[in-house]
């Protein structure tokens, strides 16, 4: 999967997208777990200075309202109140000599503060 061949028909439960670095990445994350039971939930909640910040983690449950959507093996989870916030996002993972981690280019954050992991 490359980053171009991102169809509707792929993003429609949750409308996020995750790179082929990144889904790459987390593949690698949890082979080094030991673990294969594992889905990348993303959420958005209250906090940072911005207003709103990002989570990624890993979960092993799914909640009611979840949406899902399988990107080559890595199972990426939303939560409902999430779904709008993250609509059209797309998660990138980095790894050069002045970037590494991954990174969320959402377009429907107005504004972002310094850290980049906040925003509104």
């Amino acid at each position: 999967m490359s980053d171009t061949t991102l169809t509707a028909e792929t993003t429609r439960a949750h409308g996020v997208n995750l790179t082929e670095a990144a889904a790459l990445k987390v593949k690698n994350l949890l082979e080094q777990e030991g673990r294969d039971d594992l889905r990348l939930r993303v959420a958005v909640q209250p906090g940072g200075c911005s207003g709103l910040i990002y989570q990624l983690y890993f979960d092993e449950r799914y909640l009611e309202g979840d949406e899902t959507v399988d990107f080559d093996g890595v199972e990426v989870i939303i939560d409902n109140m999430s779904v709008p916030y993250l609509d059209g996002a797309s998660i990138d993972f980095k790894d050069t000599i002045s970037e590494q981690g991954f990174t969320i280019d959402n377009p429907n954050a107005a504004g972002s503060c310094a850290c980049g992991d906040s925003f509104h």
